[in-house]
């Protein structure tokens, strides 16, 4: 629930991408929001005030003249509880409204007349994206304090592929939520592997383990909430890319550690949360190994890995490196050896590899000092908590 006890005011405007603000609605409040629809008079022209009423259980207002609130002043008094503003699908008219000032509408003058944080979340044609009015009118809402959700790349409604649709209401629920977290690594760019490798025998045949990628996932989700710019260098997994970062996909620990290196001068912050295979097969067959009658099992023959995360804290000039350590059985033992061995300033750990796949996980953090509990729960929560201590870590060594 991670809205809970968020009022949300949703503006719901004229463009084809309206239906995607029910399915917007039906998020917000399973994550636990309030959602109060202000729907224009185009915007109803594709999805009618009684779906979002039956959505929210709230009252749709789409009149700057509606006579339900006592004051005749909806435009202000819409918006006095409301901890965000959201308008979706935003189109290139509201967009110039907004930027220019101007109100004619509920909507126009509400987002004049409050003081709240405002999302957009364009949705037009891609040449009315393109317009360099509409650029101008969105850079000028970006140096105004708006957040700007997209848009999407892909085919619109009137059959032209291109930028321009909404973000899918998936990932705008994302940034909605990232608005309220705390900005502790705005500027900066965070690096994080995640998941297996995969070390092929055959083109069919390899080895890997039972990791899901969904710890390093949410670090990634999580530093991107906290305002970083975010690479995921990420093994083979089943798992979407978190709205906003980067992923380059591998299967390796070679082309891990190739992806890691290409990436890792831009970033102050280097996450490794990925399970690295320790070694590969010396050999790869360039056709699928057949089983025969009357031979044994196969030997295979296997050499080291390249180190990814010892590489990276071995440079002259180490991001800030943060190593995880999944053990069966003597946590503290064997997790305090490894961030010594690999002369890390951190390394978070578990006990139990019954963790992987699952959506909880409980973790303790390993420094010079000794180590102390990050708590148990869910994996974004404690995502979270790593961020606000690398953050926390960071200031106090003044990177």
């Amino acid at each position: 629930m991670d809205l809970q006890g968020k009022h949300i005011v949703l503006g719901v405007t004229g463009g084809v991408a309206a239906y995607k603000a029910a399915e917007l609605t039906r998020l917000l409040v399973k994550a636990g929001a309030t959602v109060q629809v202000v729907l224009t008079a185009a915007g109803a022209r594709f999805v009618g005030a009684a779906t979002f009423q039956a959505l929210t259980g709230r009252p749709v207002f789409d009149d700057l003249w509606d006579a339900r609130v006592g004051n005749g002043m909806a435009h202000i008094e819409l918006t006095r509880a409301a901890d965000l503003v959201v308008v979706a699908p935003a189109t290139a008219n509201v967009l110039a409204q907004a930027a220019g000032g101007l109100s004619d509408d509920l909507l126009s003058t509400l987002l004049l007349a409050s003081n709240k944080p405002v999302l957009f979340a364009p949705a037009m044609n891609r040449e009315m994206w393109g317009n360099p009015a509409t650029q101008r009118n969105v850079a000028r809402l970006r140096e105004d304090g708006a957040l700007i959700s997209g848009p999407a790349a892909g085919e619109q409604a009137c059959g032209e592929v291109g930028e321009g649709r909404m973000v899918e209401p998936e990932d705008l629920l994302q940034d909605i939520v990232a608005a309220f977290q705390p900005k502790l690594l705005e500027g900066r760019t965070v690096l994080v592997t995640a998941g297996p490798t995969f070390e092929a025998i055959d083109p069919v045949r390899g080895l890997t383990n039972r990791s899901s990628g969904k710890m390093g996932y949410a670090v990634a989700r999580a530093a991107r909430e906290a305002g970083a710019r975010v690479v995921l260098v990420s093994g083979p997994t089943a798992l979407p890319a978190p709205h906003g970062v980067q992923r380059v996909d591998v299967n390796s620990a070679q082309e891990m550690f190739d992806a890691v290196m290409a990436q890792v001068g831009a970033a102050q912050v280097f996450i490794a949360t990925a399970a690295v295979a320790d070694w590969r097969p010396a050999q790869v067959h360039a056709q699928k190994q057949k089983k025969r009658e009357g031979e044994g099992a196969p030997t295979i023959a296997l050499q080291a890995n390249p180190d990814i995360l010892a590489t990276v804290a071995g440079l002259p000039q180490p991001p800030f490196c943060v190593g995880f350590a999944a053990e069966s059985e003597k946590l503290a033992e064997h997790a305090a050896a490894k961030r010594q061995r690999k002369n890390l300033p951190l390394l978070v750990g578990n006990l139990g590899p019954d963790t992987f796949g699952r959506d909880d996980n409980r973790l303790e953090l390993f420094d010079a000092a000794g180590h102390q509990p990050l708590g148990s729960g869910d994996k974004l929560v404690l995502a979270r908590k790593l961020i606000e201590e690398i953050a926390a870590r960071l200031e106090r060594a003044g990177l």
